[in-house]
Parts: C-alpha cells; sequence; structure tokens
C-alpha cells in the first residue's frame, strides 16, 4: 500500500450532491465524509454545501475532538456556546473540546454556504512541526 492517496471531492458548486454522514442517521444531502473514503490515522476532514436559509438542525459538542472551519463560499453564521459569529469567504473557526457549535447559511447568501471541517485529536501538535527533514538531493519533478 502506498503512503499516499488522491481522491477529487469535486469542484466547489458540485458540493451539494454529495450524500453522506458518520453513519445513515445523521446523513444528508451537502456532507461528504473524505476522511471514510481515505486511510485516515489523525485527521478527519468533511466537505460541506447548505442551500441558503438551510441550517444543522442540531448542536453538538465533542470531548476529544478539535474542529477547523474553513469557510469558502457563501454567508452563513455559526452558533458557538452563546455566541453568533457571522462567516463568509476567508473565514476560518477553531473550536476546541467542550464547545457547543451548530451552523446555517444565511436566508440572503448569494449561494450555497461551503466549507470544510477539519477534525483532530490526540497530542497537542508542536508549534514546529520537527519531524520534518528537508531532501536537498531529491530534484524537483516539474516539467514545462
Amino acid at each position: 500500500m502506498s503512503g499516499y492517496q488522491v481522491i477529487e471531492i469535486g469542484a466547489l458548486d458540485e458540493w451539494r450532491a454529495h450524500h453522506g454522514g458518520f453513519d445513515q442517521a445523521r446523513s444528508r444531502d451537502g456532507r461528504r465524509v473524505v476522511d471514510h473514503e481515505l486511510t485516515m490515522q489523525y485527521i478527519g476532514l468533511t466537505a460541506n454545501a447548505l442551500e441558503p436559509g438551510e441550517e444543522a438542525g442540531y448542536w453538538h459538542v465533542h470531548s476529544q475532538v478539535e474542529e477547523l472551519y474553513v469557510f469558502l463560499d457563501g454567508r452563513g453564521q455559526m452558533g458557538l456556546d452563546d455566541e453568533v459569529v457571522e462567516v463568509g469567504p476567508g473565514t476560518v473557526i477553531r473550536v476546541g473540546q467542550g464547545v457547543a457549535r451548530t451552523w446555517r447559511a444565511r436566508s440572503d447568501s448569494p449561494g450555497e454556504l461551503r466549507w470544510l471541517c477539519i477534525r483532530a485529536g490526540g497530542e497537542q501538535l508542536p508549534h514546529l512541526p520537527d519531524d520534518s527533514s528537508r531532501l536537498p538531493e531529491k530534484p524537483m519533478p516539474w516539467r514545462d
């Protein structure tokens, strides 16, 4: 088995056609659980899209998992404990353990609210990724 995998999740405007979830009861249109398709060990990833006016319809909280929401398109809001934060292209929100969260696409959004949710747990990452090694003898692969 190779040490890497490649899949295509489609362009942003194709994400709404995905239907998935962590199990059948939590599946919905506009969600693709990418880490169920790849051999992920330490991180998880979902690609998400909500129609204008659509909402998650539930709150949730994690006791061990940290999440990073990267908003790419549309306009929406995230409920974070007792606050509501406006989100749109370029908004990145880290949500730690014990924080209740929910989200919705604003009804006046110019299109679907699209985002990636990156999940991780386990040991704290070092400030500097000190497990890397440069390979100066390896030539660059590009050919123009």
